[in-house]
């Protein structure tokens, strides 16, 4: 099962200077004996998985990369780049607008990164002091001048919404006042309440409500604001103001090809299996000290053209483009038998959840807003 084409690579850098409300990803405080243990190990990580293969983009996300200083943000760099044959056609890095400075952007700019993705969430101050970020608006604009003296052009700004005590009116605002900066791609995240984040205490103490009803109007209005503003949807979540600003990296990982996951808690869909890095530090790096590689692995997942069809129907109708059945079919041969699918789909068509065009199967605009519980729906016949 092992891929020609070129793969996607996740560096996990698990470090953040706090922990906001919302999150519930792998994370650790930024000590600098956890910095040079973590280093260490991305190199002995990068030396066991990068055999020359061609990589064709590479995703920085955490916690918090852009809280690395520039010169280990420049070890790593260079440590990855050691491996691969040729440059990445998108290497894109996270940083928070605090994290910002002239001398990183300066390092990623030299190592070949060509995307920065920014995690604004809102530009409402109380807002974001709900959600326990530490960046005030005001460092919003300033990461933003550095990024354009950076001549960073390819960028993404991640926006929330329904936050408890957020107005239609405030959305409206946040999705004005990120457009006109104008970054050529926005992610708009609806606020979600997981398990062992402090506001899931919150709302299990009653503080805090989840409304339903509320959700899907700040869906609706930010999917036609942001087309009013110039950007076109190419995913629930993700939108571009032109198509060579979509996310070459997410595009990969959602059309079932292949990527490799390294650091902690880090996933992997590699040569027939989809796996996971251990979420701790110190067992991640025992793992890659004592064991080989495929011993190290957690979770451990062996794939077929069936799980393989079915997530790439489920992940697909994410994509406005939706998804080609006969090319599915050809690309996954060995699915089995798709029949309780195609009635599934057939039963979403007939109550105009999704729309059916010859073999080409996309999400209405109603069948996104009921994206997971569709792909929900999906993923329970993957068994039958």
């Amino acid at each position: 099962m092992l891929s020609t084409l070129p793969l996607g690579v996740y560096c996990h850098v698990p470090f953040c200077a706090s922990t906001c409300d919302f999150c519930a990803f792998y994370q650790e405080k930024p000590r600098r004996g956890d910095l040079n243990r973590y280093l260490d190990a991305m190199d002995l990580e990068f030396s066991h998985l990068l055999m020359g293969r061609e990589v064709g983009t590479i995703f920085w996300g955490g916690g918090t990369p852009g809280l690395l200083p520039a010169k280990d943000l420049e070890r790593m760099g260079r440590s990855l780049l050691e491996r691969l044959p040729i440059a990445p056609q998108e290497w894109t890095v996270e940083m928070a607008p605090s994290t910002v400075k002239a001398d990183k952007l300066s390092v990623l700019r030299d190592l070949g990164v060509t995307r920065i993705s920014m995690g604004v969430q809102s530009f409402d101050a109380k807002l974001l002091e709900s959600l326990g970020r530490l960046h005030k608006p005001r460092q919003i604009y300033k990461a933003w001048d550095l990024l354009q003296d950076a001549a960073f052009t390819n960028t993404n700004l991640d926006l929330i919404f329904a936050i408890p005590n957020q107005s239609m009116q405030g959305w409206e605002s946040d999705l004005r006042e990120a457009a006109q900066l104008r970054p050529n791609h926005i992610s708009t995240y609806c606020l979600t309440f997981e398990e062992d984040t402090a506001l899931y205490v919150k709302l299990s103490e009653g503080k805090v409500s989840i409304d339903a009803d509320r959700e899907l109007q700040f869906y609706e209005r930010g999917w036609e604001l942001l087309g009013e503003l110039g950007f076109e949807q190419y995913e629930v979540s993700n939108f571009s103001s032109n198509r060579s600003s979509q996310c070459q990296h997410n595009l990969n990982t959602w059309r079932m090809h292949e990527w490799i996951g390294c650091g902690p808690s880090a996933a992997s869909q590699y040569n027939g299996f989809r796996y996971q890095r251990a979420a701790n530090l110190d067992q991640w790096i025992e793992d890659l000290s004592t064991k080989d590689e495929t011993s190290s692995r957690i979770e451990q997942t062996m794939l077929n053209d069936r799980i393989l069809f079915f997530d790439a129907v489920i992940f697909g109708l994410r994509m406005n483009k939706g998804i080609e059945w006969t090319q599915l079919q050809r690309r996954f041969p060995g699915a089995g038998s798709l029949l309780q699918l195609q009635e599934l789909l057939q039963k979403f068509v007939n109550e105009g959840l999704v729309f059916q065009e010859g073999t080409l199967f996309r999400l209405s605009p109603k069948g996104r807003l009921l994206a997971d519980g569709i792909g929900s729906a999906c993923l329970e016949l993957i068994s039958k």
